[in-house]
């Protein structure tokens, strides 16, 4: 896979620049063109770099706008037709912009970013070229024991710090162990890359590359960078969240504002709040939602049962 390697020192990219600068009549982010190949850093060894992108938030507008034939027009009116759009799930005119990204990541954290399958993305071929040995190993602070009730959750329980010692070593006794076995395979024993590699558990890194279109990426973020979402893969989509910000912000500031800070409510939530407006005083046995349901309308809403 062709890549721009991690240990790109300043000079290196400045020279990056150079050899690659032409003028253009392109609209560009200033605020991107600064952060261009270098790379930000994530989890132990990961990072995430912009290699391309393609549009700004003046983009969107140009395209909503051809429909009916009118120009840019001001900055404010500009922002306020983004919101319109982003309010209304008009999504086209967003889908005009692009960004492309070089990944370096947990393969399990990849595994869950190709679920994302809206976007083109090449990824390096262990089959072709020998992996680095370089393992995602979390901090301790993140060690805690499953969730009883939820199949995806932690538990608030917390190990002892001789368990969580303990849970440390196996896994870098494990890493270390499973790459001595793949080089030895490779080298000692002539077996094909393609089979040797599956000797290696999933918190190995990879990198790829991955390109996206704006309207996409915001439904990426909706979701991974959501307290929900597993905390390796949020490290990452937060990382995005900021570069959205940086290159368009007049959209980040709608995503924000009409998405992913939003509230969605059911036919039966938006009854409730308008009982309650009228004063009603109303239990989650007499609302009709479920329990799970009633737990996130009450957070929503700061309702005290």
């Amino acid at each position: 896979m062709c890549s721009f390697p991690d240990e790109l020192s300043e000079e290196a990219i400045e020279g990056i620049r150079k050899e690659f600068q032409s003028t253009t009549v392109r609209v560009t982010s200033p605020a991107l063109e600064k952060i261009l190949y270098k790379p930000i850093p994530v989890l132990d060894h990961g990072f995430i770099r912009v290699i391309d992108y393609m549009g700004t938030d003046s983009s969107v507008v140009q395209a909503a706008r051809v429909s009916y034939g009118a120009g840019t027009k001001k900055t404010q009116e500009d922002r306020g037709l983004i919101n319109y759009l982003m309010a209304h799930r008009h999504t086209t005119p967003f889908e005009m912009c692009e960004i492309k990204f070089h990944l370096k990541m947990p393969i399990f954290v990849a595994r869950q970013w190709v679920r994302h399958r809206t976007a083109s993305l090449n990824e390096y071929s262990a089959r072709y070229s020998v992996l680095s040995s370089e393992f995602y190993i979390p901090e301790i602070s993140q060690l805690s024991k499953q969730s009883e009730t939820n199949k995806q959750g932690k538990s608030e329980e917390e190990f002892s710090r001789d368990h969580s010692g303990e849970i440390l070593e196996i896994l870098e006794q494990t890493c270390r162990e499973s790459y001595e076995k793949y080089s030895h395979m490779l080298n000692d024993l002539s077996l094909t890359r393609e089979l040797a590699r599956t000797v290696l558990p999933i918190s190995i890194y990879t990198e790829m590359y991955w390109k996206i279109d704006l309207h996409n990426l915001m439904h990426f973020l909706e979701l991974r960078a959501d307290s929900h979402a597993q905390y390796e893969i949020r490290c990452y989509a937060e990382v995005i969240l900021n570069i959205l910000k940086e290159w368009v912000p007049f959209t980040y500031d709608a995503f924000i504002n009409y998405r992913k800070e939003a509230v969605s409510l059911s036919k039966k939530s938006t009854e409730l709040i308008k009982r309650m407006l009228r004063g009603e005083k109303i239990s989650r046995e007499e609302s009709g939602l479920g329990k799970s349901e009633w737990l996130e309308f009450s957070k929503a809403f700061g309702i005290q049962d």
